[in-house]
């Protein structure tokens, strides 16, 4: 016999500071799909009732005329504007309108569109709605790629050999380094490339830090390549910091998932395996990573627990 709690006596009895009943899924598809089901089934085998919690959806007309189940699966929706992310759900001004509008608790971001806006934390924290995810200073720091190998070799993370071997800094409370490690760990031009090379072997990988989706970046395994390489990633991403690390052949891309809270604590879940990939994207995920010995796949766990602790991540 499942015995009902409330929601408001669970979190009493925890030692919460705040009821957080409904939710804004700033998200579609599979991952407020996933969200939704996942935060049902939590309430349901912890309160005994998966309606303790209230799920608002916002839905773009491509998602309405697809009979989304994210869309079924939550008590109700705001339509919003069609089109791309930007129109809807990568649009912060619109989601932080639309959870002021609906008096949510909170907003859930997901993975993907605002996911990775800085903005977004700060503007919910504006309007008094909690943010579940990192906060702003935080996702500054990780989402620099520079940046974010110097937080990590500062926190003791094992880094394969890269241009910025041996610097370390502090997260700063804005979210970023000191301007002079920073730029230490910077490529400066061809020739600061080509003496890097040299250090590390080739074959290396030349990277801007603000690419991404396979912009911004080239695989060099000789001098003549990195002369083009560096002459290519610098006009793709225009005025953005470069950096080198050296070409691990043959690796898989493998995750670690962590949840942290508030209060500085920061547990890891599960790993996955990210290593079927198509153009650079992700095509599908498994979990566990079977294919990584457990004891190495533990250290790992734990070096992601030092850097997220390290900076003070939450979500």
């Amino acid at each position: 016999m499942t015995v009902k709690t409330s929601l408001e006596e669970y979190v009493k009895a925890h030692g919460g500071q705040r009821v957080i009943r409904r939710i804004l899924i700033a998200n579609n598809g599979m991952a407020a799909t996933k969200a939704i089901l996942s935060m049902r089934q939590w309430a349901f085998t912890e309160l005994g009732s998966s309606s303790e919690l209230e799920f608002i959806a916002m839905a773009s007309k491509d998602d309405l005329e697809a009979n989304a189940e994210f869309i079924r699966l939550a008590d109700s929706y705001v339509e919003v504007p069609p089109g791309k992310n930007i129109n809807n759900y990568a649009n912060v001004d619109l989601i932080v309108q639309v959870a002021k509008q609906k008096a949510v608790h909170c907003v859930w971001p997901g993975w993907g569109h605002a996911s990775e806006k800085p903005e977004l934390p700060l503007a919910c924290a504006a309007a008094g709605i909690t943010f579940l995810g990192p906060t702003a200073p935080v996702m500054h720091a990780l989402g620099d790629k520079i940046a974010s190998t110097i937080l990590a070799q500062s926190s003791k993370v094992p880094c394969i050999p890269w241009n910025g071997e041996g610097i370390t800094a502090e997260i700063q409370s804005d979210g970023s380094i000191p301007k002079e490690p920073f730029k230490k760990a910077c490529l400066q031009s061809y020739e600061e490339a080509q003496a890097c090379a040299k250090r590390i072997g080739y074959p290396v990988v030349l990277k801007a830090s603000e690419g991404g989706g396979g912009k911004g970046i080239r695989k060099c395994t000789n001098d003549e390549e990195l002369k083009l390489g560096w002459e290519q990633v610098t006009a793709e991403v225009v005025g953005s910091p470069i950096f080198m690390m050296q070409l691990c052949t043959g690796a898989r891309h493998l995750e670690v998932q962590l949840v942290g809270d508030e209060y500085g604590n920061c547990v890891a879940l599960i790993g996955r395996d990210c290593s079927t990939q198509r153009r650079f994207q992700k095509i599908f995920e498994e979990g566990p990573p079977t294919i990584a010995d457990k004891d190495d796949f533990r250290e790992a766990e734990k070096a992601a627990q030092r850097l997220s602790m390290s900076v003070g991540y939450r979500g």
